[in-house]
């Protein structure tokens, strides 16, 4: 099969390229990832996923668009303010919105490249909405005419983690966008979860 991987960083695809293979699918990787913030940030792991490619002998695409200022617009200009701190379901609105542009892209470039199918690294990982993930993936299939790619690889989970610090890969500590860098440093937006999770259980 002729495969488009949609790659978010080089530790979350390793346990999904280490699968494929074994079922005897080599995957080209697709580096996609406009919302990660900063940019010396988005340069570092473009890096790494460019070192795991070679490492892991696949082929590697790279959109070189920095996309910052539009990923902003379209954040702002589909969620509204009551995103500060997460959605019932535990997960933000401009996550789908993130999922969305990076999916839609992906299946756009295997459809009009002769891919036969098209996936993504973010079904890997525990963080992310694994339901949603898929969804949009279906959607954005069924738009463009061609395959999605659907393995739940969170079940390789700490084989991935092992791996990539066996490559010694870059490994990031906070999802990517310039929220979720805030949310993952800042004191006062842990006092704010904790706030809202407490009352939320009362």
């Amino acid at each position: 099969m002729k495969l488009l991987m949609h790659m978010c960083c080089a530790p979350c695809a390793c346990y999904p390229t280490e699968k494929l293979k074994a079922d005897g699918i080599t995957p080209t990787a697709y580096f996609f990832n406009p919302n990660i913030h900063p940019y010396e940030e988005w340069r570092r792991r473009l890096s790494s996923a460019r070192s795991f490619a070679s490492t892991v002998e696949i082929d590697l695409i790279v959109d070189n668009h920095y996309g910052l200022r539009e990923f902003l617009s379209r954040v702002f200009s589909m969620v509204d303010d009551e995103d500060t701190i997460k959605n019932p379901d535990g997960y933000h609105k401009r996550c789908r919105v993130c999922y969305a542009w990076r999916l839609s892209r992906t299946a756009e470039y295997a459809a009009e490249n002769n891919f036969e199918a098209f996936t993504s690294t973010l079904l890997y990982s525990r963080h992310q909405n694994h339901d949603v993930i898929r969804s949009i993936g279906e959607t954005f299939a069924r738009r463009y005419g061609i395959n999605f790619y659907y393995e739940d690889w969170r079940e390789g989970w700490q084989r991935g983690i092992d791996r990539s610090l066996e490559l010694e890969l870059y490994r990031q500590n906070y999802c990517g966008c310039i929220f979720s860098e805030e949310e993952r440093f800042s004191s006062e937006w842990r006092k704010r979860r904790k706030k809202y999770f407490k009352a939320r259980a009362e």
